[in-house]
């Protein structure tokens, strides 16, 4: 479950994006040089080969520790991506293939602008078709999916069902896309309207359609994100969390997605933002650039999986997140002034991710013990208590069965 959008102004288009999905599902930066290719080569993907192009272009993106695919990301030539899982009335399928999340991460290796990325994308859905569990947590989860596509100028939603797809160019101000198909006439056609009502996906997107409607730059991208759909807390529900705003919170029996990390494209400047973490309320934008690579020392990522590891930055921020979930309203509220002062900080001045992932997790430390006193009592509902000690223990007994 995400939420995706873009917004036009006049230094360019602004693409934003909150991954959600399982509570314990570590997402990772990954920088890939630009490189040749020798004649035959084939790319490997989550699942299977395909064939590979002569060349492929530098690429920054986000994606799920198990999976070669990501779930949002830029490359060299300003093209940004994000993807949407939409349910739909065609078969899917478990039979092992190209994922969503593979879609886009090829055609940011191949594509130099908008169209072309929505080109790559489409030739290889007709050529593969797009199958494969989607969950590492829920191997029989598996989903269609749409995406927008933005550079400097232009936005594109490609949206699909099975090996069928439809596109629409962005035209207004604003374009926001969630787990239930837009284009009108293909979502007429092709949309699963049940499961997007699970999903909560028309709330979210008239939501995000609103807000971005008006935004005017990556600070007010960066706010909608944020945004739980409340304006105060999470609204719980024992069967899907809270799933009403962009910035979803787990704890159903029936659907429980979190916002796992959130991403912020100025497609005019050619920075990008990442929190790399959950709950874009609790954590800082990162300014990131594709061609500025981090080592290890700075930003670990070797190993790190759905067990609990306080050596990367997304099981660290997992402390804080998880403490503040008791009193979300209370917790945020603490945080709020220091958070939003490195988000002006790092927007006006951007410096290198290394100095911002140092800072983030000295904020981090910082914030922690005030959030314990103000969340001595958890104020959650017992469905979403239990969900979450369910959460942990799974992270701790993952990392227990590795040792």
């Amino acid at each position: 479950m995400c939420d995706t959008f873009v917004l036009r102004t006049d230094a360019g288009m602004v693409l934003a994006k909150n991954s959600d999905r399982d509570p314990n599902e570590a997402q990772l930066w990954e920088w890939t040089a630009a490189a040749d290719h020798e004649p035959g080569a084939t790319a490997r993907t989550t699942y299977v080969e395909v064939p590979q192009v002569d060349r492929t272009h530098a690429t920054l993106v986000s994606r799920p520790w198990w999976m070669w695919g990501a779930e949002m990301g830029a490359n060299e030539h300003g093209v940004a991506i994000g993807n949407e899982a939409v349910f739909t009335k065609e078969p899917t399928s478990l039979e092992p293939g190209l994922l969503g999340m593979d879609l886009l991460r090829l055609a940011l290796e191949r594509a130099t602008t908008a169209d072309e990325a929505v080109q790559t994308m489409v030739g290889l859905l007709e050529e593969h078709g797009q199958s494969g569990s989607c969950s590492v947590e829920h191997p029989k989860f598996t989903y269609h999916n749409s995406f927008l596509v933005a550079d400097r100028d232009s936005a594109v939603v490609l949206e699909t069902a099975g090996r069928h797809w439809a596109t629409e160019p962005v035209k207004g101000p604003a374009r926001s896309i969630s787990n239930g198909l837009t284009i009108p006439e293909f979502a007429e056609r092709y949309a699963d309207r049940l499961r997007g009502r699970v999903a909560s996906c028309d709330v979210r997107q008239t939501l995000t359609q609103h807000r971005a409607s008006t935004a005017h730059g990556v600070r007010q991208a960066m706010r909608i994100l944020r945004d739980n759909g409340t304006g105060r807390g999470p609204r719980w529900s024992p069967l899907t969390g809270s799933m009403v705003g962009p910035n979803m919170h787990a704890g159903g029996w029936l659907a429980s997605s979190q916002t796992v990390s959130s991403w912020v494209s100025h497609l005019g400047t050619g920075m990008h933002w990442s929190t790399g973490s959950a709950d874009p309320a609790f954590a800082p934008f990162v300014p990131l650039r594709v061609d500025a690579p981090v080592g290890q020392d700075a930003y670990p990522t070797e190993g790190v999986d759905n067990r609990r590891d306080d050596r990367s930055l997304w099981w660290r921020h997992e402390r804080l997140h998880r403490q503040a979930l008791r009193d979300w309203s209370r917790a945020e509220a603490l945080v709020a002034a220091d958070r939003d002062r490195l988000k002006r900080s790092w927007t006006a001045d951007p410096p290198s991710t290394e100095e911002a992932l140092a800072a983030g997790l000295e904020a981090r430390e910082r914030w922690l013990p005030a959030v314990v006193q103000v969340t001595a009592r958890d104020t959650r509902p017992w469905w979403a208590r239990r969900q979450w000690q369910s959460y942990d223990r799974d992270a701790d007994r993952a990392r227990e069965v590795v040792a």
